[in-house]
């Protein structure tokens, strides 16, 4: 069952609704279809104000939240944004200045967070590499020392943002192990080729690296020392994107099972028909065990317990195998009309089907749980 909201996170809930249904009604969302950027600055700037970055990141450095619950009130600013199958980069900003918080330097906090949470400034993770991998063992982003700094090759793909992004949150192989780097846009060396998505308002890049130069300065945190923080950025995306779904979901089996109700068949409404009501009683039982996945996850990895990872993973699996039939079920419900264009369901299903594969696959997912189980059975 879904976590119940609290006073103050209803109230943030029913402010993030209300404006997401005047600035992101499916007709708006339909104009930005051709729009190569399709992120207004100033539609960003205004949610910024809602605590769309804010939630992770310390008082000190502009962040907070109303209920003192940080990553649950994510999730709710989060399940809004799939209910209305926003555009913006929610995800990979939270992700970024989850990490600048956890492991920047004074100046980088400086730099970066602040910008972020007024949404002055947008911010991305790269991370997986050619393989379509998303795992500290994907990375295909070389790291080499210089006498000034460090230099980068290699590639990172489904960047959300990519062309977008004030900064690049990059993941690279040294040596030591993994390292990371906060890395302008517009730094010397880097290159963006867009990528297509059947998302129509979310826009990803291919980010090239060839031998671009970045100081010391640039480095997150400890330098082949992050391997643990990338995990944890992993488990936060996940996460973030499994209460989108969530939330894309809640709002199909909603009106769909409105117009059940309002659509009448032979004198009767369609929603009275037994056959029905068993898909319909299915769909219940999967969107709830979608909640129950997701806020199990949220509250392992708020506290920091050591089965995290494998609820992360569990809620990931379970939620994007069936969120996506839950959704194309409330298609077929709808008839005919349910594949135009001129209807919204596609939105959300568009929505879902990009948030299955990004930050790994059901099954990617699985493989993991498997090595979790693995390693647990071998240390006892």
């Amino acid at each position: 069952m879904h976590l119940e909201a609290t006073p103050e996170q209803q109230f943030l809930l029913e402010s993030m609704s209300k404006f997401l249904d005047a600035e992101a009604s499916p007709q708006k969302l339909r104009e930005l279809y051709d729009d190569s950027i399709a992120l207004d600055p100033e539609y960003w700037r205004r949610g910024a104000e809602l605590g769309w970055i804010s939630m992770l990141v310390p008082e000190q450095w502009g962040g907070g939240t109303l209920s003192g619950r940080h990553l649950p009130d994510l999730m709710l600013l989060a399940e809004a944004f799939g209910r209305s199958a926003a555009p913006g980069p929610l995800t990979p900003c939270n992700v970024v200045a989850y990490a600048v918080s956890q492991a920047g330097s004074t100046s980088q906090r400086e730099a970066i967070l602040q910008g972020l949470t007024s949404g002055e400034t947008i911010a991305t993770w790269c991370l997986a590499g050619t393989s379509g991998r998303w795992s500290p063992n994907s990375v295909s982003i070389n790291a080499s020392e210089t006498s000034d700094g460090f230099r980068l090759d290699g590639i990172a793909c489904y960047v959300e943002a990519a062309s977008q992004a004030d900064w690049l949150l990059v993941t690279a192989r040294a040596t030591d192990g993994l390292i990371q780097f906060l890395v302008p846009g517009s730094a010397p060396g880097l290159t963006i080729q867009p990528m297509t998505s059947v998302d129509i308002v979310r826009r990803f890049g291919q980010v090239s690296f060839a031998g671009a130069v970045v100081p010391v300065s640039a480095v997150l945190g400890d330098p082949g020392d992050a391997t643990d923080l990338v995990e944890r950025q992993l488990q936060l995306a996940a996460i973030i994107q499994c209460a989108e779904a969530n939330g894309c979901a809640g709002r199909v089996f909603e009106f769909t099972l409105k117009y059940m109700f309002d659509r009448y068949s032979f004198g009767r409404p369609l929603a009275s028909y037994q056959a029905l009501k068993h898909r319909f009683a299915d769909m219940k039982l999967w969107l709830e065990c979608c909640y129950a996945t997701a806020d199990a996850a949220a509250e392992a990895f708020e506290r920091g317990d050591a089965d995290a990872p494998e609820l992360v993973s569990v809620a990931k699996s379970y939620i994007g195998d069936h969120s996506v039939p839950l959704i194309q079920e409330c298609v077929q419900m709808h008839g005919g009309m349910g594949v135009t264009w001129e209807h919204d369901i596609h939105l959300y299903l568009r929505r879902a089907l990009v948030n299955r594969a990004l930050f790994g696959t059901p099954e990617q997912h699985r493989e993991m749980i498997a090595g979790l189980l693995s390693e647990t059975v071998a240390s006892r």
